[in-house]
């Protein structure tokens, strides 16, 4: 899973345009997956707009839908994202993709050892999703990285400027959000940082 670029959805932030035009930009631009997240949506309304997407993205890259197990089975999704929490307790059958957004390297390690395929690791920089909560830095995201084997994906304020001292300590890639969401042209933003992965 090196060099893997995931986006994050907040259609709230979407300035121009909407989610299903933002996700043929992420497609087009070169994601690897799109992790639909919007906690807010009933699970019909998120598996109506989990189709919709599905029609845009047509099997080129995986939809993982976030925190909701029964719209990814009835969609036919292709992964989960779940929280620390929810991914303890969690015991149903489940054959595809399992994300976990982890917060520690106690929590990574526990994960690891309970089937995760991979680890969303955050807040590394400073975001203004998490207004007033520092980053955790890449120390956090070196000591994950180096003690646990498990792909990390790394999350929180990642931009072209810093892109390289979160691969450096280790990330097998890095999850976008805000700044695919709020883009002019959230296609440029994509293709721009999947190159400075690629050219790592």
């Amino acid at each position: 899973m090196d060099g893997k670029l995931f986006v994050v959805t907040n259609r709230k932030l979407i300035k121009d345009g909407n989610l299903i035009n933002v996700t043929e930009a992420i497609v087009k631009g070169g994601a690897d997956a799109i992790i639909l997240r919007e906690k807010d949506l009933s699970s019909e309304e998120l598996c109506s707009l989990a189709v919709k997407m599905q029609e845009v993205v047509m099997d080129r890259i995986p939809l993982v839908i976030n925190g909701n197990y029964e719209v990814a089975v009835k969609c036919k999704a292709d992964g989960i994202q779940l929280n620390y929490n929810t991914f303890l307790d969690f015991n149903k059958p489940y054959d595809k993709l399992k994300g976990v957004s982890i917060h520690s390297l106690e929590e990574a390690r526990k994960v690891y050892d309970i089937g995760a395929n991979y680890v969303l690791a955050g807040h590394i920089f400073n975001t203004a999703c998490k207004a007033g909560l520092p980053g955790r830095g890449t120390e956090f995201l070196n000591e994950i990285c180096s003690k646990v084997s498990l792909p990390v994906i790394a999350i929180g304020g990642i931009e072209l400027s810093n892109i390289s001292s979160v691969l450096s300590v280790g990330a097998k890639g890095i999850a976008l959000m805000s700044s695919v969401m709020e883009a002019e042209n959230p296609e440029e933003i994509v293709y721009k940082m999947k190159e400075a992965i690629n050219n790592y």
